[in-house]
């Protein structure tokens, strides 16, 4: 064998370890590198506009409960208001967080307030449809509130109110 084809096979072995060594990289990366998976995290109560639909003043708290399920925070100092608050992160890193709040007077329910709630459950949701959810909630969360003058109240308008 003559020297010029022995450093040839040496230089294509080395270019095919190297090729399936990058080939293996890049079958263990995702988009950021150096971390392989990350999980998504879900956290909350998934609330939705068909049981926000569903409540009427003068509910009892038994029946709230029945409808929107157990609150996420109950306050021992402000007893008469229940928090529903929903918060997931993908993988990735993109994030949606949706509060849901009901007061109760007297012990039935009074009024309730929060940010725009999905229309359907999660595992109702193809892909396209929840990327569509997050991406709608994260320009909800970027619009400027309406000024008094316009009838706004200088906060972040909710539809429940």
């Amino acid at each position: 064998m003559s020297p010029a084809r022995g450093r040839t096979l040496r230089y294509a072995r080395t270019g095919l370890l190297a090729l399936s060594l990058a080939l293996a990289l890049a079958g263990c990366s995702s988009d950021k590198w150096g971390f392989p998976y990350r999980h998504s995290v879900q956290q909350g109560n998934w609330v939705t506009q068909e049981q926000v639909a569903q409540l009427k003043p003068g509910m009892t708290r038994n029946q709230v409960r029945f409808v929107l399920g157990s609150p996420t925070l109950t306050d021992v100092l402000h007893a008469d208001r229940w928090d529903y608050i929903y918060y997931y992160r993908t993988g990735s890193g993109v994030s949606q967080e949706r509060k849901f709040t009901v007061w109760f007077k007297n012990d039935v329910l009074d009024h309730w307030e929060g940010d725009p709630q999905p229309d359907k459950q999660p595992f109702q949701l193809n892909k396209q449809q929840a990327e569509d959810a997050i991406r709608r909630a994260k320009d909800y969360a970027e619009e400027p509130p309406l000024p008094a003058a316009q009838g706004g109240s200088g906060s972040t308008p909710t539809p429940f109110e």
